[in-house]
């Protein structure tokens, strides 16, 4: 278990390098905490799964391709992405924004999916991949709120002190009650986002819509274009993945 707990620690670095030049083995040494032998052995190993790769020339080490090979395996089973992505494209189109689509994971969302606007040069990036704890975010708020009681308790019970449940509580109490989330630099300063959940024939909560932007671009009145535009999406989203209201559970 341990080897595997350093592999993954090492494939999470390398993930997190801005560019494919890749690491030196000296740097990642000193990222992971590890002697430069024992590391040398385990990426030696991840190298021959295919986990790893090393440039030739300058030695460094970056991610191999099967992360994506596997990756693109994942997606391609998420046959909902395939059926909403025309939803995605046109609410970019729309708002002239980015827009993401989140799963939820544990007490955690992953993003798997972003439409950046052609028409905006200043864009709110965010990583596909990227994990963020459920509590934190419009995204990851709207689909609390759409779940059970129970399930969101389970959720929140090993992020949230007791101090800080009660309003959290009432502000997903909310969010349910008008349908979407909002939210201003909880992950990004000077960023805003406005969400609202996806859910499926069974009522479950498979993810969440949400739709980035610069917080001094946001107006009273572009606030309410934003909000009407992804409530419309998602509205539409979830009942291709055949949602019902009288359905929900």
């Amino acid at each position: 278990m341990q080897s595997i707990d350093r592999a993954m620690s090492i494939a999470k670095i390398l993930a997190s390098q801005p560019t494919e030049v890749g690491l030196p083995i000296s740097e990642l040494a000193q990222e992971c905490q590890l002697p430069l032998s024992t590391l040398h052995r385990i990426l030696q190993a991840m190298i021959k799964q295919g986990m790893v790769e090393q440039d030739a020339q300058t030695k460094y080490y970056r991610l191999g391709t099967i992360w994506l090979e596997y990756g693109l395996q994942v997606y391609d089973t998420m046959d909902y992405v395939n059926k909403i992505r025309p939803e995605l494209d046109r609410l970019a189109k729309e708002v002239d924004e980015s827009v993401y689509l989140s799963k939820p994971s544990g007490e955690e969302a992953i993003i798997i999916e972003r439409i950046d606007s052609e028409n905006n040069p200043i864009r709110i990036y965010d990583q596909l991949g990227s994990r963020i704890p459920m509590h934190i975010g419009a995204a990851n708020k709207a689909m609390l709120a759409a779940m059970p009681i129970d399930r969101r308790a389970e959720i929140l019970h090993g992020l949230v002190s007791l101090n800080g449940m009660a309003p959290l509580e009432a502000e997903l109490v909310k969010i349910g009650q008008q349908g979407y989330a909002v939210s201003h630099g909880e992950r990004t300063e000077g960023t805003s986002s406005v969400a609202v959940a996806v859910l499926n024939g069974f009522g479950e909560v498979i993810g969440a819509i949400s739709v980035g932007t610069l917080t001094f671009n946001l107006t009273e009145s572009r606030l309410e274009f934003l909000i009407l535009q992804i409530l419309e999406t998602g509205h539409r989203v979830s009942t291709k993945l055949g949602y019902r209201p009288n359905d929900r559970r």
